[in-house]
């Protein structure tokens, strides 16, 4: 982007002095997450950089920690139950946070704002308190120590996210759609299908990745309803830096970034299909 030739030297020095601030502020944002990722190919095991990785000796690299992490049976069983653990609370915190914010959007429901802050309390609320709560309560139930108390744990720290960014989504949605339908004939399960999800579709999957984020990135909950078999990525993470301080965690940690990474990029690329579907250019 180009200056316009009568700008002002304020102007032009006001137009880099707030882009070389942005940059600042993306680099301190990126930067500890990037460090993270040379250092998983380190031969050494060191948590820092040699005089070989600095020199680009490439005897000063090596994949012996993503072998080890393949290699490994816990941080096998990290994976598999993380994986399992996250996508079944997915499903449920899309589901129950998507409905809930087609029942927000309602102009004629009561109590709008007391519901919508109690809905979104997980958010708030400190984790460790909510964990302590879960803990006690999915005792009394028989399912404390087990994968099912993690799920719907998670689901629960997940659901927020989702109200929230469906119900951004639904700001902007034209309920005439709906009513022409209904006039039609349509019933509401066809209506939501055909006319509603379509649209809101990019909000959906906003609030989904979201809320896997928040089951691959939680370790709090899982120390109050995990047990030996339910360990997760970040458990183990975390087992490794108390007990074991091991590159393995800066190659687990790279490969869930890759993983963040792809789904931000999948989600992007829908929501731009959505919008060329929908007529609209950005």
């Amino acid at each position: 982007m180009s200056l316009p030739s009568y700008t002002s030297p304020m102007g032009r020095v006001w137009f880099f002095s707030v882009r070389g601030f942005g940059v600042l502020v993306l680099l301190f944002l990126i930067l500890p997450i990037l460090v993270v990722v040379p250092l998983s190919f380190n031969v050494e095991p060191y948590f820092s950089f040699t005089s070989g990785m600095l020199n680009l000796d490439p005897a000063a690299f090596s994949m012996r920690w993503y072998h080890m992490l393949l290699e490994d049976p816990l941080w096998v069983l990290s994976f598999k139950n993380s994986l399992i653990i996250a996508s079944c609370a997915t499903v449920i915190a899309t589901a129950l946070g998507t409905l809930a914010a087609l029942g927000l959007c309602r102009a004629n429901l009561p109590c709008k704002g007391l519901l919508m802050g109690t809905l979104i309390s997980p958010m708030i609320v400190p984790v460790i308190i909510s964990s302590a709560g879960m803990y006690f309560f999915y005792s009394a139930l028989g399912i404390g120590q087990n994968h099912l108390g993690i799920i719907l744990g998670h689901a629960v720290l997940g659901t927020p996210f989702v109200i929230i960014t469906v119900t951004a989504t639904l700001v902007g949605f034209d309920h005439s759609l709906t009513r022409a339908a209904a006039s039609l004939g349509a019933s509401s399960t066809y209506t939501f299908f055909r006319v509603t999800f379509p649209i809101i579709r990019p909000g959906i999957m906003s609030g989904a990745l979201f809320a896997m984020v928040t089951s691959f990135d939680e370790a709090v909950l899982v120390q109050f309803l995990g047990g030996v078999e339910q360990r997760t990525i970040p458990r183990q993470m975390w087992s490794g830096m108390r007990e074991q301080i091991s590159p393995t965690i800066l190659a687990a940690a790279t490969l869930l970034i890759l993983g963040s990474v792809a789904l931000l990029v999948a989600v992007e690329i829908m929501r731009r299909r959505s919008l060329r579907l929908r007529g609209i250019k950005e």
